[in-house]
């Protein structure tokens, strides 16, 4: 029994390994196919006809986003124009505090770790990504770069989702 669960132990760490070891300065290619469409605290992946607004966000390597804080209306879809005005690998992740926070402890672990999920962009140097995101439920949350280090060192911002009257 004892070598079963060591194998199975060497197997799992094996598979992660595996799945952590892609993510660096290297740009991730979008997924072919319909975008994962999964209800968030924060909202749900939207689609390009029903853009509402469109903001420009730029990123850099002094580890801020401009701009650093977004109002939005409760059922608007936003169009995340995200620029990469530094000399390194951003991304920007959108969430509630607890899951970035979650999320850029992993981070940490695996700083290879490889994600694609709607409501995230990876953007290389000089580079220009997207997220098309609604926001259907009110309340305050949360976008940051979870790169390891630069959650770390600050670079986060606030989206204020205001309930529909």
């Amino acid at each position: 029994m004892k070598r079963i669960n060591t194998a199975i132990f060497a197997a799992l760490i094996a598979g992660a390994s595996t799945f952590a070891m892609a993510h660096g300065d290297e740009a991730h290619a979008k997924k072919a196919g319909p975008v994962k469409k999964e209800q968030k605290e924060w909202g749900i992946a939207g689609d390009a006809k029903t853009v509402t607004r469109t903001v420009t966000f730029t990123m850099t390597d002094n580890m801020r986003f401009n701009p650093d804080k977004l109002d939005v209306k409760q059922g608007e879809t936003i169009k995340f124009v995200i620029k990469n005005g530094g000399q390194t690998m951003h991304e920007m992740v959108i969430g509630t505090k607890k899951d970035l926070d979650e999320h850029a402890a992993l981070m940490m672990k695996f700083p290879n770790m490889e994600h694609e999920e709607p409501y995230m962009a990876h953007v290389g140097p000089g580079k220009t990504g997207e997220i098309i995101w609604t926001f259907n439920k009110p309340g305050s949350f949360d976008y940051a770069c979870l790169i390891a280090g630069h959650y770390q060192a600050g670079m986060v911002g606030k989206v204020t989702v205001v309930a529909s009257k």
